[in-house]
């Protein structure tokens, strides 16, 4: 399957909550899409109710589900609690991390300004969105006017956004370090994890 570059309100509306564009359309018309969503009522079973939180989450993180197989993959060869280390593998990718410091109005947004190379960490530029993050990297935006204009506008429009507690912030300088692994707290909270874990399990 593609990566989606449809209407991101539809996304939202299709899952009944706020993942993707604005919330508006979803509180204008809060059921699913489509000429029988007002009155469309279904019966889910255990499957889909697996499948639809594995599609929210790759939705909101914006992979194709080979990319998303392969990050779970790895959480579940890891030590720890797999659903949450899946978790922080997707969140503490650096198009995610970018997006979350506010140099980037989505995760879409952020992955292409990873891709275009304005982005460097500890020093080396680094222009692969899913490059993970680790505790004590310092994440950098390019010092050319292109890179600091583009950044500075974003972080303008993103001010009231407020930057995770695993992440610190310099915004004059266009710096930010990583201070630790974010913990499931701050991490997305629309998402089952758990539900992923076990939709998986069954393959």
């Amino acid at each position: 399957m593609a990566r989606y570059t449809g209407p991101t309100t539809r996304i939202s509306r299709r899952f009944g909550q706020h993942l993707l564009g604005s919330g508006k359309a979803l509180e204008r018309r809060g059921y699913p899409p489509g000429q029988h969503g007002p009155k469309l009522r279904r019966k889910v079973s255990e499957y889909a109710v697996g499948l639809n939180e594995k599609q929210k989450l790759r939705y909101i993180y914006g992979l194709l589900e080979r990319q998303f197989r392969r990050v779970f993959e790895i959480a579940k060869r890891e030590r720890g609690v797999t659903g949450e280390r899946f978790l922080q593998l997707l969140e503490t990718r650096l198009d995610s991390t970018v997006y979350l410091l506010g140099l980037a109005k989505s995760r879409a947004a952020a992955r292409q300004f990873v891709n275009h190379g304005h982005i460097r960490v500890n020093g080396h530029k680094v222009d692969i969105a899913s490059y993970n993050v680790q505790a004590g990297d310092e994440i950098e935006v390019k010092n050319t006017p292109a890179s600091r204009q583009l950044a500075t506008r974003c972080l303008e429009e993103n001010r009231i956004r407020n930057v995770p507690g695993w992440l610190t912030m310099n915004p004059e300088a266009f710096k930010a370090t990583v201070v630790r692994l974010p913990t499931r707290e701050e991490m997305t909270q629309e998402v089952n994890e758990q539900l992923i874990v076990e939709f998986y399990s069954r393959f």
